[in-house]
């Protein structure tokens, strides 16, 4: 039996803010909501670190200027558009991939979970990097193509059309919601 969990990965708002698309967050609303509507599990991944960053190479490309400082609060703090309700489960990552630093694999197994529906910001970094972990981990994959943001659309067309269809299902978000599973 396939169990569906919908991943709502790096609307964080600082990452939000960086990304300026005023009908992603509405759309990407519509996903959680009808996730919980068919009583899906949706599972909310955040990037963070401990204080000081202390898992943070300074030679790290993405990541090193972080080492050796404290990241604000609201770094971690889910977009409140899209804000996790009491029983959805946010997971921490330490670098690109959802399941890089994570516990999202062991909480998914736990759950029997074996199909994602792959979401988030950006298309060219968590997205792309989860899903290639997920398939070499045998997960099966959807990925909604307006349910992900990239700020160079050109790589994201070329991500949702010729890459990510060699391992997933691409999809829209009003179609996924016909249909959540």
């Amino acid at each position: 039996m396939t169990r569906t969990a919908l991943l709502v990965m790096d609307v964080q708002r600082s990452v939000v803010a960086r990304y300026p698309d005023p009908a992603y967050l509405p759309r990407l609303r519509t996903a959680i909501d009808a996730a919980h509507a068919a009583e899906l599990p949706v599972i909310y991944v955040v990037v963070g670190f401990r204080p000081g960053a202390p898992e943070v190479d300074p030679a790290n490309k993405m990541f090193g200027r972080l080492a050796g400082h404290d990241a604000p609060a609201q770094a971690v703090e889910v977009h409140p558009d899209v804000a996790p309700r009491p029983g959805d489960i946010v997971v921490t990552k330490r670098r690109v991939s959802a399941f890089a630093g994570s516990d999202l694999d062991l909480l998914l197994r736990a759950q029997r979970i074996d199909h994602l529906v792959l979401t988030g910001i950006a298309t060219s970094g968590v997205v792309l990097s989860t899903l290639r972990q997920a398939a070499d981990l045998d997960y099966r994959l959807t990925v909604p193509a307006d349910g992900c943001l990239d700020n160079d659309p050109e790589v994201h067309t070329v991500l949702t059309e010729k890459i990510f269809p060699a391992q997933a299902e691409v999809t829209t978000v009003a179609d996924w919601t016909r249909s959540p599973g």
